[in-house]
């Protein structure tokens, strides 16, 4: 059913819950993992111009380390990967991405932000959700007990 699964990430300690379940569902379906880190230029374009270099080159390095440890990890399960490193708007080059490569799924993080804090920050997992014809699968990416004990305080006040 799935062939091609991508991975964006951005190389949090919050990926490691994201990658186990795209790497399950991979090794499930013997599909490719398509590890892809987008720098978002917008962010670099507020770098001084003399820092420039270096910081681009510090961005192009963490990228690559955020898609090999994927690609290590998938290697380790027998999973074939590719990786790679795009600038860009992140939700345009992923949705970019999983459309010239032929991509079947998308497995994506989300932190979960609601109501302003959303508003003001935008959400990457959401874009991609909105706009993407490929289908996505969001993991949150907080500890799930912590997720349940939100849940249920939410629960105890709003229906009480």
């Amino acid at each position: 059913m799935y062939d091609e699964i991508l991975l964006p990430t951005d190389g949090s300690g919050g990926m490691k819950r994201v990658t186990e379940h795209a790497l399950g569902l991979a090794e499930l379906c013997g599909a490719t993992i398509h590890a892809l880190y987008v720098v978002d230029e917008t962010a670099y374009e507020t770098v001084p111009e003399d820092a420039r270099h270096q910081v681009r080159d510090t961005l192009q390095e963490d990228g690559k380390s955020a898609t090999k440890s994927i690609a290590s990890r998938a290697e380790v399960r027998g999973i074939e990967s590719k990786e790679e490193v795009r600038w860009g708007d992140p939700a345009v080059a992923i949705i970019a991405y999983a459309v010239r490569n032929d991509i079947d799924l998308i497995v994506m993080g989300t932190r979960g932000k609601t109501g302003f804090e959303r508003y003001l920050l935008g959400s990457v997992a959401e874009k991609v959700l909105r706009v993407s014809p490929v289908p996505v699968v969001t993991v949150h990416l907080s500890d799930p007990e912590e997720l349940v004990a939100e849940i249920e305080e939410l629960l105890e006040r709003n229906y009480e």
